[in-house]
């Protein structure tokens, strides 16, 4: 399975390699030819430095696995192009702008990308564009192979059958558990105290008294900019900033600062520091009006009359969810907290310590009662919890671990797919592996098909 896994995300990894790191770690020579594409010795190189910059272990045979994960890119990417296989020319722009805006998050800056690259953000994205091209036709032809896969529960078995009893795997105890959240709304006259409070900062900046930067480290209760003097790298087309605080920030001139906005996480004042296109630098001031007790009483009762209809069964936790919860996520993705693996079960050392304490009063099936909280933006709310499910301490059962187990049996299966895929395949491309590289044991079947290919 994890061999399934390693090989997948492989396909579809682009690397600060890819979007022109300047120094080569080996002079470069051909490693590998797929019909008429290369594979190069820096590329094997420089993508292992990318697992290791990135925190991620790197294995002791990682250039056999990397130069196994090039490869089978080829193959599949010169797979798609016969097929027709249609990638779009937006979605590898929106892939290139999507990893720009990644490194660009990992280097703080877009100079500071480019003082690494050496190079401009466009002769990065120039530079990247064949790759990431070539990477999604890999992972379109990969989804034509293995996407309509299935797996029964007579497989699940066979699969859990299979693994040996005297080492499988232990896991604490894990809760599945949904929300209902409201942040109550500030009065009026707190409202309006922090308007003008942003506005009289507006003042003092155009006047010369304060810089932006040096008013954002002072007032802003934006944690994920404050030390950064409130300052950003957006994009227009990012889906997770406010659209309002968006339309307003490009409405902007270079220097200019905006007047006093509302969105979902309080008020703000912007300053347009550099624009280019679709993408920007900004600085921002963001100001959330206090909440006092008698907002926070009223979100209270509130949550209590829609924990008595819960109890009472006029409405499930679902629909009340949608109906009363202002968390976006239950509005969109459902009221369930989601995990760090991407499901619904969450291990108690992984909930906020607020929940915990919370889960200490309640059982399976019960509700909590509305509890005072502050989010990560430093936002107050109420919210109350459903316990759906719990887990006890165990070792891996079908019983307890069924949707986990038939996970894995469904990648297993799926690479045994895309290996048979390979298989057949594979002798119908000219394929040529350097002598040294060539001795990985996991690059056998390439290297038959460059025999096989050779004796022609």
């Amino acid at each position: 399975m994890k061999k399934f896994v390693l090989l997948f995300l492989g396909l579809g990894t682009i690397t600060m390699a890819s979007f022109g790191q300047q120094k080569k770690i080996v002079a470069d020579k051909i490693v590998g030819i797929v019909g008429d594409k290369i594979i190069l010795q820096s590329d094997i190189h420089n993508a292992i430095a990318d697992m290791s910059r990135q925190g991620a272990t790197v294995p002791e045979n990682a250039e056999c696995s990397v130069m196994e994960q090039a490869l089978v890119s080829k193959v599949l990417m010169l797979q798609a192009q016969k097929d027709s296989l249609p990638v779009t020319d937006e979605e590898v722009e929106a892939e290139l702008d999507q990893r720009v805006r990644y490194f660009i998050s990992q280097y703080g800056t877009q100079e500071a990308l480019e003082s690494v690259a050496g190079k401009t953000i466009y002769q990065i994205k120039d530079d990247a564009r064949e790759s990431v091209k070539e990477s999604k036709l890999a992972q379109a032809m990969q989804r034509k192979i293995v996407d309509n896969i299935k797996i029964t529960p007579t497989e699940v078995k066979t699969y859990f059958d299979r693994y040996p009893k005297d080492s499988l795997p232990f896991f604490e105890s894990e809760v599945e558990l949904g929300q209902i959240v409201v942040y109550p709304k500030a009065s009026h006259d707190l409202e309006k105290y922090v308007m003008d409070e942003l506005a009289n900062y507006k003042k003092q900046i155009e006047a010369g008294l304060i810089s932006f930067e040096q008013a954002a480290k002072k007032y802003s209760e934006d944690p994920g900019s404050k030390d950064r003097g409130g300052q950003y790298q957006i994009n227009r087309n990012e889906k997770q900033w406010d659209p309002t605080f968006m339309a307003a920030a490009f409405r902007l001139k270079e220097g200019q600062i905006s007047n006093v906005i509302k969105t979902k996480f309080g008020y703000h004042i912007i300053q347009m520091v550099q624009k280019n296109g679709d993408d920007a630098v900004i600085r921002h001031i963001l100001r959330i009006p206090p909440i006092t007790d008698v907002e926070l009483n009223a979100s209270i009762s509130k949550l209590d009359s829609v924990r008595a209809k819960l109890i009472a069964g006029t409405i499930d936790f679902n629909n009340a969810a949608g109906k009363y919860s202002d968390d976006e996520q239950a509005k969109y993705a459902g009221p369930y907290i989601i995990s760090g693996d991407g499901d619904a079960y969450n291990r108690i050392d992984e909930l906020d310590k607020g929940i915990v304490a919370m889960l200490d009063k309640i059982k399976v099936g019960e509700y909590s009662q509305p509890t005072v909280f502050t989010d990560e933006r430093g936002k107050k709310g109420v919210r109350i919890l459903y316990l759906k499910s719990k887990s006890e301490p165990h070792r891996l059962n079908l019983k307890d671990d069924y949707n986990r187990i038939s996970q894995s049996a469904l990648e297993e299966k799926k690479y045994q797919a895309l290996d048979k895929w390979l298989k057949a395949n594979i002798p119908s491309y000219y394929i040529m592996i350097d002598a040294e590289t060539g001795n990985c044991p996991q690059l056998k079947k390439f290297t038959d098909a460059e025999k096989a290919t050779a004796s022609k």
